[in-house]
């Protein structure tokens, strides 16, 4: 662990220090060398080419920035082999206020419940589009009409009754739905139950062999929430003011505002060294606990039940797993050391057993590249 420790310290030596948000904006400020966007050096290739998302409906790889259109695509054609199912994805996962979304599809299920329950009763088969309640409750959530439209009704324009003339647009459900009322709440219930489809962040797992290089990262654009305008604003407002107060600030005030510019990142781009110096790479919510990082590096390892603990930057002790990547610093990029519990390995030599050469299982090491 101490060889460990010191071997950070060496790498970092010498070398500039990762910088804060606001170092870079103030970097930029001056005219930095490569200072274009936070993170990114002129030319400099990328440590990875974006953020990536897993689509849980067609299991395809998308970049960050195609994620809602690839999974507005796949509901699109979902919907038509099952246009029931396809519209309830849509109200629960396009629909950003969950608060809203709640309230409509208990509205919904209410219009469905009373047509179940009172299928005699002609006045719960018409929904009036102009109702108060339905313009404020459904009609403003995204894939409604074409729930409406898949579970059976029609659109329809009716006389008001007792007015003549006059009259009004409705959703009148079809004749021969009254012979499928199981089917209407087994759609009531379906409403109900569903949950938002969410995009997995992909990991874009790598394995880079022994490299100088560990420490140093180069980030695309998709790990930062400020545009290259808007950190140009912000320095221009900040930069001048930052300067004059950083000698008067206390230590609480510099790691409150420390915080506070950890926050700005989305993602964390994080590589663990082993003792063999191979590195294993995989990208991060900012906000994730420390604990998926340990899940993950289990996952790569041949023996998953092999106690370690990981060192930050410094040699400083991951251990707290609860802790978010921003809250330990850990953003917008870091390399951290893997240690073996030095009991245990100690017991795995004398035992005489014999090891491989790489904890990492094979599959992965098939992958191995060369960090540059």
């Amino acid at each position: 662990m101490a060889a460990a420790a010191a071997l950070a310290r060496m790498e970092l030596k010498g070398k500039a220090k990762p910088p804060s948000s606001q170092d870079a904006i103030r970097n930029q400020g001056r005219g930095a060398p490569g200072s274009g966007r936070i993170g990114r050096a002129h030319g400099a290739r990328p440590s990875v080419s974006g953020v990536y998302f897993t689509c849980p409906l067609t299991g395809a790889v998308v970049r960050r920035d195609q994620k809602e259109k690839h999974l507005r695509e796949a509901i699109q054609l979902y919907s038509s082999t099952d246009p029931v199912a396809a519209s309830i994805l849509e109200i629960h996962t396009f629909n950003k206020d969950r608060e809203k979304v709640r309230v409509g599809v208990e509205t919904v299920a209410k219009y469905l419940d009373n047509i179940y329950l009172h299928p005699e009763e002609e006045k719960y088969r018409k929904i009036k589009l102009q109702n108060k309640v339905f313009q404020e409750r459904i009609n403003c959530l995204e894939g409604a009409h074409n729930f409406f439209q898949a579970v059976g009704f029609e659109t329809r324009t009716l006389p008001v009754p007792g007015q003549g003339k006059p009259q009004r647009s409705y959703y009148v459900l079809k004749e021969e739905m009254l012979t499928r009322l199981e089917d209407l709440k087994d759609y009531k219930e379906q409403l109900l139950s569903s949950e938002p489809v969410r995009p997995q962040l992909d990991r874009q797992l790598c394995i880079f062999k022994p490299s100088p290089e560990a420490a140093r990262f180069e980030l695309p654009d998709d790990f930062f929430n400020l545009t290259a305008e808007e950190i140009k604003r912000e320095q221009r407002l900040r930069t001048e003011a930052v300067e004059k107060a950083a000698m008067l600030r206390t230590r609480a005030m510099r790691e409150k505002e420390e915080q506070r510019e950890m926050r700005k990142y989305n993602y964390t781009l994080l590589r663990v060294r082993f003792p063999d110096g191979y590195i294993l790479q995989g990208t991060f919510y900012a906000r994730e606990p420390v604990s998926v990082l340990y899940s993950f590096v289990r996952e790569a390892l041949r023996d998953d039940w092999l106690p370690f603990e990981l060192l930050g930057p410094g040699g400083l002790k991951v251990t707290d797993e609860n802790l978010a990547f921003n809250e330990c610093g850990l953003v917008p990029s870091a390399l951290l050391t893997l240690v073996w519990d030095t009991a245990v390995m100690s017991d795995i030599q004398a035992s005489g057993q014999e090891q491989p050469a790489s904890p990492l299982k094979p599959e992965l090491l098939s992958r191995v590249q060369t960090l540059s």
